[in-house]
């Protein structure tokens, strides 16, 4: 087996080790993906100033989110069918974020619900709420996280409407995936996934699956799915939120600066910058290009977290020395995750920290809360 050096040799041992619908529902973007490739582009764009015969010893990359002592500046962002990607997924990283020290978020449209997640864990984690047109059903989600002793709610903003994901169309995207002759040659070849996933009885929606009246099979819970988000979305939305949540809220999908001086108004902890990894708005900014601006225009009011694209310690590095307070990643640990279950999660964990460090010190920086902009090449 080829040695593991970083985020790209465990994305090509998830590809071969996932179904293909649950790969590329991770590893693909809306329509034409130009945004979810130009996320990456982005980052990479950004060149480094190299610092040398600086005292570089005794380095640091601890820091904090929200008022969250973190052992480096990112978090595991809300994935949607995380428990797909590899058998109980969403407690799987929810225990290596946990060992390492960082938080974990979990989505709406998870497969392991929060009660499962919260079972097997110690360390309060994060919930990601999608508001949907039943209020009644949000408000029952954030009374089961905070029975569940989830410590912030991460309010997504930019998934109103479903992004042209042509993708999961072509290749019939559901949980579990449906018995059709191309999935079942696609499974034969896939008995990693398939040995893990036949030990749990995880393979449904957990968050809705049992909570919604009536939604009794597969069928009409897709249908519910489908029709639930809530195209009236807006910042009132996230007053009426505030009303039922009274722990940390964080607000993620902001991609402007104008949303961003709004958001930053509102009372709430943190927002995040994303785009949705490039899943909703095709031809929309990289999260990249739009972070300066709004740490310029907010910065100084609110944490301003970003996500996006980051693949590596570097990565992280750049969103930092741009302005952000800290980073989520999504893709990145989904890979180790569909390549080695929880030990894959640690592996990405690792191999960021390390790239993070190392990057910093050759930066001439000894403590990740010191870096700045003019830790780059403007």
């Amino acid at each position: 087996m080829t040695t593991i050096t970083d985020v790209a040799d465990m994305q090509a041992l998830a590809k071969r080790r996932v179904p293909k619908m649950f790969y590329d529902y991770a590893d693909t973007g809306s329509w034409t993906q130009s945004t979810y490739r130009e996320n990456e582009a982005a980052l990479q764009r950004q060149k480094l100033r190299q610092r040398v015969a600086r005292n570089i010893d005794n380095r640091s990359v601890k820091s904090t989110m929200i008022g969250r002592e973190v052992a480096m500046p990112v978090a595991l962002a809300p994935v949607g069918l995380t428990g797909m990607q590899h058998a109980d997924g969403e407690i799987l990283a929810a225990q290596a974020a946990e060992e390492f020290g960082i938080p974990f978020t979990l989505s709406t449209m998870s497969v392991c619900s929060i009660e499962d997640v919260a079972e097997h864990t110690k360390t309060p984690f994060w919930f990601q709420l999608y508001v949907m047109r039943d209020r009644g059903f949000s408000e029952n989600l954030m009374q089961r996280a905070t029975a569940a002793d989830c410590s912030a709610l991460v309010l997504t903003l930019d998934l109103q409407v479903l992004g042209q994901r042509h993708q999961d169309l072509k290749n019939g995207l559901s949980t579990p995936p449906k018995p059709k002759p191309g999935v079942l040659i696609d499974l034969a070849f896939k008995p990693f996934w398939c040995w893990n996933m036949l030990q749990t009885k995880r393979r449904e929606f957990g968050n809705i699956h049992g909570h919604v009246a009536g939604v009794d099979d597969m069928s009409s819970l897709a249908e519910w799915t489908n029709s639930q988000f809530d195209p009236t979305l807006d910042w009132s939305s996230v007053e009426w939120v505030k009303k039922h949540w009274d722990r940390k809220l964080i607000l993620k999908g902001i991609n402007d600066v104008e949303d961003a001086k709004i958001a930053a108004g509102l009372g709430v902890d943190a927002i995040v910058v994303s785009n949705h990894g490039g899943r909703q708005l095709d031809g929309a900014l990289a999260t990249y290009d739009v972070l300066g601006d709004i740490v310029d225009a907010v910065g100084d009011k609110i944490e301003v977290h970003f996500d996006g694209g980051i693949r590596s310690g570097q990565d992280v590095f750049r969103a930092v020395a741009m302005g952000a307070h800290s980073t989520y990643i999504g893709r990145a640990y989904i890979y180790g995750l569909g390549a080695m279950g929880k030990a894959g999660v640690t592996k990405v964990l690792e191999m960021i920290h390390k790239e993070l460090d190392v990057t910093m010190g050759l930066c001439g920086e000894t403590d990740i809360t010191n870096t700045g902009r003019h830790n780059l090449v403007l």
